[in-house]
């Protein structure tokens, strides 16, 4: 009796098909790759998002392997983030590619902390991003990347340099750092920015390369690993840049993450590094504005992860959580489809967006329904 195959399985079977690969890049897409990478030492930043994943397929299919792959650990990835991270190391091992090497930034025992979540608690502050920088990005996700590869001398994260960061230097070569930024208009911003910065890398970004957006990015996941290999975006759970559709789809999924950034946001705003001015507001307290107000009023100041508005706010004016700034669980199916709902016209095109297709073959069918569908 032969026993028919998973969904999962045919789906691994595609990263081996030449009708696959075929639909994926031309032959100026692969040579573009190769001009750029070929005879060089890779090391690819792996965020576990659409981007990266999609970075991984178009070097698979043009036959470039990176020498380390390296995922930033913050402590505060959803747990969908980390679950896609463990489906791509059972692909690299199918592929003969080096395994994700899972990074985290090391902090003295003396701070009490270990991740971005604890250090926000700890200082009573929110990321960086609510106030309009990206320094908790730096620190929990680039330094300890960077000093996977370069080696430190001391302190919490001191360790050899790896053995691809010691072959460069032998070559006289930079090492070639791939990070998955697409051509939208946000990506091709931080893309420059990072070019303006003297760095000990070369930097190259495969997506933009290809000339591919957002769409193409899940296109290629769905083709070549399937479309249950589609990951949904990938930033920290208290992450200030997420939208009303990414709360309700948390304050759904992980009722309980969505009250530990609820909880973030309260101690950063109402505690004693708190940057809040309640003379601004009319002299209420930022307690007070949560409570009993619809919305803060335009302002510079930063009042809430959602820099312009509070989580907690919002929270309470939707009816996501009650009177104790618990989520109200028995709305689950209510939050999910405003989560559809409100999310069918965001550019993020992740798993969220891709839950109405089918996860049976892909075939040339259903290709052209999602190509549709993120047309």
């Amino acid at each position: 009796m032969v026993r028919k195959k998973s969904n999962r399985q045919q789906h691994m079977d595609l990263t081996f098909s030449p009708s696959a690969t075929d639909a994926i890049l031309s032959a100026a897409q692969i040579r573009a790759l190769r001009d750029a990478l070929d005879g060089r030492l890779i090391a690819l930043c792996f965020g576990s998002g659409v981007d990266s994943t999609a970075m991984m397929v178009a070097l698979r299919v043009a036959g470039v392997r990176p020498h380390v792959i390296t995922f930033a650990d913050t402590g505060g990835e959803k747990p969908e983030t980390l679950a896609h991270l463990d489906r791509m190391q059972a692909v690299l091992a199918l592929w003969g590619w080096p395994p994700i090497d899972v990074v985290r930034t090391k902090t003295l025992p003396s701070t009490g902390y270990t991740t971005l979540l604890g250090n926000c608690l700890a200082n009573e502050t929110l990321p960086s991003l609510a106030f309009g920088m990206s320094s908790c990005s730096l620190k929990w996700k680039a330094h300890c990347q960077d000093q996977f590869l370069m080696g430190a001398r001391s302190g919490p994260n001191a360790r050899p340099e790896h053995a691809v960061w010691v072959e460069a230097k032998a070559a006289g070569q930079k090492v070639v750092k791939l990070i998955g930024y697409d051509c939208s208009k946000a990506d091709t911003r931080r893309a420059k920015r990072v070019a303006d910065v003297e760095s000990p890398f070369d930097y190259v970004y495969p997506l933009q390369l290809l000339g591919w957006v957002r769409s193409d990015c899940v296109s290629a996941i769905a083709r070549f690993l399937g479309v249950d290999m589609v990951p949904i975006k990938s930033a920290c759970f208290f992450c200030p840049a997420s939208k009303h559709w990414e709360l309700y789809w948390l304050a759904a999924m992980h009722p309980e993450l969505f009250e530990q950034a609820l909880h973030m946001e309260r101690v950063a705003l109402t505690g004693r590094h708190s940057r809040f001015d309640a003379v601004e507001f009319g002299g209420k307290s930022w307690e007070e504005m949560v409570a009993t107000s619809d919305r803060f009023p335009s302002t510079k100041t930063t009042v809430g992860l959602g820099r312009s508005f509070a989580w907690n706010q919002w929270a309470r004016v939707n009816g996501v959580v009650d009177a104790e700034f618990r989520v109200v669980r028995a709305r689950r199916e209510e939050f999910l489809l405003l989560a559809k709902t409100l999310g069918g016209a965001d550019n993020a095109f992740d798993a969220r967006s891709c839950s109405e297709i089918a996860e049976s073959e892909v075939e040339a069918q259903q290709l052209r329904e999602l190509e549709e569908a993120f047309a």
